[in-house]
């Protein structure tokens, strides 16, 4: 069995020192990197460019709202035409970095409150589709389980790759439950077991108790928690010894 590990990455900007980035390099297969609006900035994009190339890791990128004050987690009122230029424009900036250390852009994956809300929305769905076949529809685009995003683009033809979250908890149709801050977690080891049942099982438990069904084929672990290069590495430990490798060469190779 394969599996994808993603990380969102180059979400510090200015002054403002955000994420593990570097030390989680080491641990993951994709990243997804912030372009500017929700976070990061010029020279962080650059930075986190090099360091992909320096690590062999394929680099997405993470468009959001233009809200650096809110993280990008804060619902906006945008039409379908503002989120497809939302999404061009970042994209568009990413790609500048990638080409100047002769990198291609590997995926999309929406931020935030932009990602949830094109999961709910038919329109908005739509929007960054759209916005996808402009840049290249060849793209795989990450999405969550039973949403409009992934449904809309499978029947179009789209490349979707079924996104599962390790530090977030998911609801009943295998989406997540979006929160603010993020969510708190002890158990490392709990946590990772979580993981490989979704992988092995495409089973959860869901924040209400309930065990749910979804298709885990990249998992997020969010970089800018502290103990997220711990629960790196307890995800490791544990797909290891499942004999479950850890790689993104799969989801190029459906493109």
């Amino acid at each position: 069995m394969k599996i994808d590990i993603n990380c969102d990455m180059g979400e510090s900007f200015g002054m403002y020192e955000l994420g593990n980035d570097e030390e989680m390099m080491k641990y993951v297969s994709t990243i997804n990197v912030a372009c500017g609006y929700h976070a990061g900035d010029p020279l962080v994009m650059r930075r986190t460019v090099e360091l992909a190339k320096q690590y062999n890791i394929n680099v997405g990128a993470h468009p959001g709202f233009p809200d650096l004050m809110g993280f990008g987690r804060r619902r906006m009122t945008a039409t379908a035409e503002e989120v497809e230029n939302y999404i061009l424009y970042q994209a568009g900036a990413l790609q500048a970095f990638l080409h100047a250390y002769d990198m291609k852009l590997s995926h999309i994956k929406p931020h935030g409150a932009m990602y949830m809300m094109a999961m709910e929305n038919d329109d908005l769905a739509q929007a960054v589709l759209n916005a996808v076949e402009k840049i290249d529809k060849h793209l795989p685009l990450f999405a969550l389980n039973n949403s409009a995003l992934a449904r809309l683009g499978q029947e179009q033809g789209f490349t979707i790759v079924f996104e599962v979250y390790a530090d977030r908890e998911h609801d009943e149709s295998g989406s997540i439950v979006m929160t603010r801050k993020g969510t708190d977690y002890t158990d490392l080891d709990e946590r990772a077991r979580r993981v490989v049942r979704m992988i092995k099982e495409g089973k959860v438990i869901t924040y209400d108790g309930k065990d749910t069904s979804l298709k885990a084929e990249t998992v997020c672990i969010h970089g800018d928690h502290p103990d997220a290069p711990r629960l790196a590495q307890a995800i490791i430990t544990h797909l290891k010894d499942q004999g479950i490798e850890i790689t993104s060469d799969f989801i190029v190779q459906q493109t």
